[in-house]
């Protein structure tokens, strides 16, 4: 069973998801919170396996919260779940220690997937969030260099610390897909997208694979997939 707490200053939302997991077994909601500190202080006393967690909360917003968790070392995981999807909102929480990020118009099954993700580990982007991620990256690009490499639409630029199919795990991880639909693409195991992911973490100095991700476009090891011309 999975542990969720929900994090989010509106009542109605919370009932509203409360519900929504309450119809399945595999989920037990053990907490909910109204800002960010109270958030804060019932991870440490629940021990949840995912926190949900809003980001515009009064008082202590949900990037604090999460960057709190952080320097605590709390193993809960924590999934936000926002209606903002801009880069001054998705970045910081990121940044912060987010495992992964979900806009609240997700449809219902989405979200349950998502949570499941987040509690084996996984990286969750919404596809919104994962294309502004490029798009910053593309812009980066452009501000640094001029124009964006010819052949950025295949693979990256320089793989640096990274093998080539490190990198390539960290593409499809980046495009949102699980270690198994990563397996599947790369005709590999699922287990060697895990090993491929720890060498990854162990490699870029970080714990999970949005931190992987994130520090993989702000090093430039990652590039954004131009989409071929239409017509």
């Amino acid at each position: 069973m999975i542990r969720l707490l929900i994090a989010d200053d509106h009542p109605v939302v919370r009932d509203g998801l409360r519900g929504l997991f309450a119809g399945d077994r595999e989920f037990e909601v053990v907490g909910e919170a109204g800002d960010g500190a109270e958030a804060v202080r019932l991870t440490e006393q629940l021990q949840p396996d995912v926190v949900l967690m809003d980001l515009r909360m009064p008082g202590t917003d949900g990037v604090t919260a999460i960057r709190e968790l952080a320097a605590r070392g709390s193993s809960s995981r924590v999934l936000v779940l926002t209606t903002y999807d801009t880069d001054s909102h998705v970045l910081p929480a990121i940044e912060a220690g987010a495992s992964g990020y979900l806009l609240k118009d997700a449809p219902r099954d989405d979200l349950l997937r998502a949570v499941r993700a987040t509690a084996r580990g996984e990286a969750v982007l919404a596809p919104s969030v994962a294309a502004l991620l490029m798009s910053r990256v593309r812009g980066s690009e452009a501000a640094t260099a001029g124009a964006p490499p010819a052949n950025a639409a295949d693979a990256v630029a320089s793989t640096g610390p990274l093998s080539q199919r490190e990198v390539e795990v960290l593409q499809l991880v980046a495009s949102g897909a699980t270690n198994r639909e990563a397996a599947a693409k790369l005709f590999i195991t699922e287990a060697t997208v895990k090993s491929h992911l720890l060498n990854i973490y162990a490699k870029l100095g970080v714990s999970d694979r949005a931190a992987a991700v994130s520090e993989a476009f702000h090093r430039g090891l990652l590039q954004p997939q131009r989409r071929p011309p239409q017509g």
